[in-house]
């Protein structure tokens, strides 16, 4: 894909998985795979390289070889931190990446053109930042960030924001929308009743393939 060598994605996993009983959401098994797998396989292809962010004891990612970052900021602050974490890492590792692509550790069934559809989608609206939309709705953590602006973000969450959407609007964030029907390409996994639906997707066909990733997905990072 064009230009995908100047973008790394940063896959949200540090979140606290209150409402599926705690534990890592994006290793819960899906199709007889955990969840992460999945996300790796559609957003692995369209991208430089894939970093994970999350917090506690990174041995439990190791099967995967990809970077694990935690959160710069303390107590848990939601997934500002999180694409913090991935603006830090793409700076400080990889300083000719210009964007970060944003995706949660539990949305099985992203897109394969999610890259380039919030890349046009900034483009044409002549701002830093994109973000994706189904069915009426956005998905701030589904999004893409310019490693330019990490430092006002790290002021930001110094200061005590949370809100993704908040934030954005002070620099302007375009969206591009997917059709939610048959299914919501931002379906995401909080509980278990979300993990059943999921099974029933896949299992109807209406999601794809199976996700088929591994720790071969890790591309050009050292």
């Amino acid at each position: 894909m064009a230009g995908m060598t100047s973008v790394l994605a940063v896959v949200l996993a540090g979140g606290l998985a209150r409402r599926m009983g705690g534990g890592d959401k994006p290793l819960r098994m899906l199709g007889g795979q955990p969840l992460l797998n999945h996300v790796l396989a559609r957003v692995g292809p369209q991208v430089a390289g894939v970093i994970l962010n999350a917090n506690g004891d990174a041995g439990r990612f190791a099967g995967y070889g990809l970077p694990v970052v935690a959160d710069p900021v303390p107590d848990h602050p939601g997934p500002l931190a999180g694409i913090l974490a991935g603006l830090d890492w793409a700076a400080a590792m990889r300083p000719e990446i210009a964007d970060v692509l944003s995706v949660p550790g539990d949305c099985p069934f992203l897109p394969a053109d999610l890259l380039a559809r919030l890349r046009a989608a900034r483009a044409a609206a002549g701002v830093p930042m994109a973000c994706a939309a189904s069915g009426g709705w956005t998905h701030p953590p589904v999004a893409l960030w310019p490693v330019a602006l990490r430092g006002e973000l790290r002021a930001a969450l110094l200061a005590g924001e949370r809100k993704i959407d908040r934030w954005t609007a002070r620099f302007g964030c375009a969206s591009a929308e997917w059709p939610a029907e048959p299914f919501d390409p931002f379906f995401n996994a909080n509980a278990p009743d979300d993990l059943a639906e999921a099974e029933r997707l896949l299992s109807s066909g209406l999601a794809g393939p199976i996700g088929t990733a591994s720790r071969t997905i890790s591309g050009d990072l050292p």
